[in-house]
């Protein structure tokens, strides 16, 4: 389903909601796995700043995470669980070469975030299908999510300005 239709139906925005999750799941292995996969003069490089980035991102994604779980269980659908996912992002990824290319994939992960819920978004409100889910709480959450993701992509925008 593309995010450009209107999201008709539980089901659809079930599949929805577990692709959330999944991505959210990635972002969370990803940013925690980044200082422990680097080398250890590589992760000399990384300041302060950078470390509570990939703490931070890592931690908002679990709660981003277990945010749309208790929407999917009000669709009455399950999830795949973070375990699973951790070890596909082991198996799939290898260790960045550089705290420069830490920066770079987390930010591509807080863009690819920020863009899906705002698509997600836009295709929730093009639709006036009834959900199982409050509607209203649902695009709160969509919402606040989003703002989330956004300001997770100033942030680190703004730490790769300043090593510039």
């Amino acid at each position: 389903m593309s995010l450009g239709q209107r999201v008709s139906s539980d089901h659809q925005l079930t599949r929805l909601l577990q692709i959330g999750v999944v991505l959210e799941e990635v972002v969370e292995s990803r940013a925690a796995h980044h200082l422990e996969s680097l080398p250890p003069e590589e992760r000399a490089e990384f300041d302060e700043g950078v470390r509570d980035l990939l703490a931070d991102a890592a931690s908002e994604s679990a709660e981003h995470r277990e945010r749309l779980e208790e929407l999917i269980e009000e669709l009455d659908a399950d999830t795949v669980g973070y375990e699973e996912i951790n070890a596909l992002v082991d198996a799939r990824y290898g260790p960045p070469e550089d705290t420069d290319g830490v920066l770079y994939d987390q930010l591509c992960n807080e863009e690819t975030a920020y863009k899906f819920y705002d698509d997600l978004i836009g295709a929730v409100e093009a639709s006036d299908a009834e959900f199982a889910v409050d509607r209203e709480r649902l695009l709160e959450t969509l919402v606040e999510i989003r703002e989330e993701e956004r300001e997770g992509v100033q942030d680190v925008t703004d730490i790769m300005e300043r090593r510039a």
